[in-house]
Formats: C-alpha cells, structure tokens, sequence
C-alpha cells in the first residue's frame, strides 16, 4: 500500500465519492496496483452526500484531482454535472467512473466491462438463452445493457422485490434498446422456481447477501437450480455468497463478484492511467483478503 513518505508534490489524486463510503474495497485495489506498477498516484474514499454533489464536482476540477469511481447514491445524478458521458453509460443512465480531461469532466460506465469480462467465456451459450436477473438497480441496469448489446438472448426476466421497479426498468429498455422480451416477476417465492429453473443464466444483481448480511438470499429453494446453468452474483464480499452456495450444491457452475469487480476496476484504471492493469495478482489478493 502507499504510505505517506511516498507522496510528493507529483502524486496524483484519484478517487471514489458516494454515502457511505467505508464499505469500498476500491481503496485497497487501486492502491495495491498502482504499488505493483510503481505509480505515483494515491486513491482516496471522499464521503459525498447527494446535497454536496455539485460542489465535490468542483473541488475535483480546481483541486486537480484525476479521477473518480462513483457509487451509491451518486450514479444516476452525477450526469447532469458532467461535460459528457459514453454511449453505454448515457444508455444505463448511470456513471461509475469520472475522468478529468484537461478541466473537462467525463462519465463512463465500467460495469459493463465487468459484466462482459466476467460472462464471456459463457458466450456462446448464452446467445438465444434465457436469462433471469435479480434486482432492478444501477447495477441490473449494467447487466441488462451488457447482455442485450453483447450477448443477444432470447429473453430476459426482472425479478425485484418490488414489481413495479422492474416494470419500469423493462419499459426502460424496451424504449432504449429496442428489445421486446422482457418479463417482470415479484421476487416471492414459490412462484419463482419455473422461472429460475428454466433460465439458462441466473445474475444476482442485487445486494442481497452482501456482507455483513451473509445468511440473505434471492432464494433458499435449491429446486431454483439445475445442471447447466450459469449462476452469477455480482457481490464479491463474501466471495461465495449463500446464493451461490445452494447453486452449487445442485451442481451449477457458479460466477463470483470479485471477477467482476476486478474487470470494472481495471477499465477504469486503464482510463486514468492509460496503464495495464494487473488482473491476475490483483485478484488474487483480493480473494485471499476477502476470504
């Protein structure tokens, strides 16, 4: 990790902004890889509220600050502060990353880098297939894109607690992206057993079951799984959340978080730095910390 006799009036400042904060491993990636590159740049958590938004928009640029992640509850709000964002993110409606370009501040949406990364060996299979995706946030709004531009399948199905969220995310994408096979469930089990049993990958895209609430689950029916399916969660804390525990059990081939996390994280490094990331020993050591 960086420590504070190896900054200079050189190091350059790269963030993560939202509320609350404390919970980011974002810190410990990015630190740790720009300790193996030799880079002289430090990553820091800024607790932003919503209220103070704008005005930490104006502290990156007069401070000269590089970069930033964003999450919750700053991902949809921050654009309308921003100079530009990508063609992904402004299809999602949410940013993820912030990059000062010479005072102009630009939104990229690296989730989908992650998503794609994390579900590529998979492709083929997954074209035409069936897919069911749990929540209807940011995060399932970075899934959602990612499946219907890069792995075209057949169907999708939102499960949320609340229905009328995912109605609005499908009405979302129907409009944005022209893609008409979109179903919406409640997420009230037994109903849902036909629907997850039938789907060829199953996303977890919700923050159900992360840490510190380790005993939650989208479902605890393992007649929810059978061989052959592709089961991804997108919560890398724990690493192998009680979703993906019962998956396993029914012989499911099982996706983690942190494959995902590490793939965004990378993007965006990438994006400040212009620099490779290193992937492989970053997560490694993620998986051994977070174990």
């Amino acid at each position: 990790m960086n420590s504070s006799n190896k900054f200079n009036h050189n190091t350059k400042i790269i963030g993560v902004i939202g509320h609350p904060i404390k919970h980011s491993f974002s810190p410990l990636m990015h630190n740790l890889a720009f300790d193996l590159l030799k880079l002289d740049y430090a990553y820091l958590p800024f607790d932003v509220p919503i209220s103070s938004l704008k005005d930490a928009l104006k502290g990156i640029l007069a401070l000269g600050i590089k970069g930033v992640n964003v999450t919750l509850p700053l991902k949809e709000k921050i654009i309308d502060f921003l100079s530009d964002v990508s063609e992904e993110a402004n299809v999602i409606g949410a940013v993820n990353t912030v990059v000062n370009e010479n005072g102009a501040l630009r939104g990229y949406n690296t989730d989908v880098s992650g998503v794609f990364e994390t579900l590529n060996p998979y492709k083929d299979e997954l074209t035409g297939s069936s897919v069911t995706i749990v929540g209807a946030g940011g995060a399932a709004r970075s899934v959602i894109y990612t499946l219907i531009r890069h792995f075209k399948p057949k169907e999708i199905n939102i499960v949320n607690r609340t229905e009328q969220k995912a109605e609005s995310l499908k009405n979302y994408f129907t409009a944005k992206m022209l893609f008409d096979d979109i179903k919406t469930y409640s997420l009230v089990p037994p109903d849902l057993v036909d629907v997850f049993r039938n789907s060829n990958l199953i996303v977890n895209a919700s923050t159900i079951g992360m840490s510190p609430e380790v005993d939650d689950s989208p479902t605890t029916i393992d007649d929810c799984f059978q061989k052959g399916q592709i089961v991804f969660d997108i919560v890398y804390n724990p690493i192998k959340t009680k979703f993906l525990q019962i998956a396993e059990k029914k012989g499911v081939r099982i996706v983690n978080g942190l494959r995902m996390f590490v793939e965004q994280g990378a993007k965006s490094f990438e994006l400040w730095t212009g620099e490779e990331f290193p992937k492989e020993k970053i997560y490694k050591t993620l998986s051994s910390y977070l174990k």
